[in-house]
């Protein structure tokens, strides 16, 4: 039976609120911040807690159609277009998998061009070699979503901001930031995950050296306590944002339209049926079967085998519009400093445990 999605027609967003609850115990822990630790903050309700950030949703989101035992997307959805990264003629990564998937620099820096010039001819056929090479007039965002639907339609759910300032327009060119870094789009699929009325659970425990107690830490000899906070919660919840105005705003027309509504669903599903083990104690479950949305009120998820038919079948209709592409990244492999790092990781607020 098809899908019908024809009740979300005048709607703008598509809302959930989906209450969570720890598989086995009160216990949880949520993701660590750098420099930060658990991000707890004050409500009405008293103190709140952020468990997940959208950029660990997000990651979570994608993996959903991703089969990594064969490197690649899950039978179901091949056709949706993505890059393959390869080095030394075997699969090195995935803009699926990276955190900012085709702004990768494993796929925009590689000085094998035989990705780059084929993406940036299509950038330019769709922006103006204006907007791309020398930063001159409007981005032309309905280009900018095609060019992202060919190459990498993940983006156009989980967001994309072409960045990366070592791009280079010409094989031995000085590296820009494409179209002046303002290649940008937001996420149209959202979602975080909050706890309320939240309490410490202190414990701890001990790492044993029964050879040798007394060793020198540092070296990872010897004895070491440590302490440790996990949480319980009167409430925790889901919370998941589809924006269908900005779907729509696409402009790539109703079959487009569809499948990237559906595989958002597909998505969400998938991640709420399959349990949430975010960390090692941190294992959540959704609600069972009938997930209703808060707006529209009332509108129900489908079932996971029904949205599963619907986008193979939606992929099917967009097959024209989308490629698997491949790049090679052969270059060296140079190591920064571990401040460079940390400084990264906390400007991306990645989630850690």
């Amino acid at each position: 039976m098809t899908i019908d999605l024809t009740p979300l027609a005048s709607a703008t967003r598509l809302l959930f609120k989906i209450p969570l609850e720890p598989l086995q115990g009160k216990r949880f822990q949520p993701t660590g911040f750098p420099s930060l630790g658990a991000a707890t903050f004050q409500t009405d309700r008293g103190t709140s807690l952020l468990v997940e950030s959208a950029q660990s949703m997000a990651n979570r989101l994608e993996m959903t159609v991703w089969d990594d035992a064969n490197k690649d997307v899950a039978d179901e959805f091949k056709g949706l277009s993505h890059v393959r990264v390869t080095r030394n003629g075997r699969f090195f990564t995935d803009t699926i998998l990276e955190s900012h998937r085709i702004n990768s620099p494993y796929v925009l820096t590689s000085s094998d061009r035989a990705f780059l010039d084929p993406f940036l001819k299509t950038l330019r056929d769709q922006l103006g070699e204006g907007t791309v090479d020398r930063n001159e007039g409007l981005v032309d965002r309905h280009g900018f979503a095609r060019t992202l639907l060919r190459y990498d339609c993940g983006c156009l759910l989980h967001g994309c901001f072409l960045s990366n300032d070592k791009v280079k327009l010409n094989p031995g060119g000085k590296g820009v930031a494409l179209a002046g870094g303002r290649l940008r789009v937001a996420r149209a699929l959202s979602a975080f995950i909050e706890a309320d009325n939240v309490r410490v659970a202190p414990s701890g425990g001990v790492k044993n050296d029964p050879l040798n107690p007394s060793g020198v830490t540092k070296d990872g000899f010897g004895n070491v306590p440590f302490a440790r906070d996990e949480y319980t919660a009167e409430s925790i919840t889901l919370y998941v944002n589809l924006d269908l105005a900005q779907i729509r705003g696409y402009a790539l027309g109703s079959n487009v339209e569809r499948l990237l509504i559906l595989l958002a669903l597909y998505k969400l599903r998938a991640l709420t049926d399959d349990g949430m083990r975010l960390r090692t104690a941190c294992d959540l479950r959704a609600e069972r079967g009938i997930i209703e949305a808060k707006l529209p009120e009332g509108w129900v998820l489908p079932a996971l085998a029904d949205l599963k038919g619907e986008v193979k079948t939606a992929i099917a209709s967009c097959n024209d519009r989308m490629v698997v592409s491949e790049a090679k990244f052969e270059d060296e492999l140079k190591k920064g400093k571990v401040q460079e790092v940390a400084e990264s990781d906390d400007a991306d607020e990645t989630g850690v445990e």
